[in-house]
């Protein structure tokens, strides 16, 4: 059974970073596409980023471009999203997500993943 496991998040003041981990149960890790999306209070569900099985080609959303970055380490399952240079806006619940057998072009066009992390939430306030 598919399990991804958010951690990393916290209360922030703006202009500070963190870096959010994703852990992977095997379904195998090394050859799926990997996601992060973020959802604010009201507002829909928004891809961040997203990475390729071996990290070489990666996708940030332009609103959070320069700041945010996407990363993977396969020998231990996970996913990371480092996160700087925070905002108000940036506040939301973050999550990992995946869907097997497709490629970041996948994510980017907009198809869904099939498997949820429970989220992290991420706080940015003065």
């Amino acid at each position: 059974q598919v399990q991804l496991v958010e951690s990393g998040g916290g209360l922030v003041q703006p202009g500070e970073s963190l870096r959010l981990s994703c852990v992977a149960s095997e379904f195998p890790f090394s050859m799926t596409a990997m996601s992060w999306y973020r959802q604010a209070p009201g507002k829909e569900r928004q891809l961040v980023a997203a990475i390729s099985p071996p990290g070489a080609t990666t996708y940030t959303a332009a609103s959070v471009k320069g700041r945010f970055t996407i990363s993977r380490d396969n020998t231990k399952n996970t996913i990371y999203l480092h996160v700087s240079d925070l905002r108000p806006e940036d506040t939301a619940v973050y999550y990992c997500a995946m869907k097997r057998g497709v490629s970041t072009d996948y994510y980017i066009g907009g198809g869904l993943p099939d498997y949820w992390g429970q989220g992290t939430q991420v706080t940015v306030s003065s």
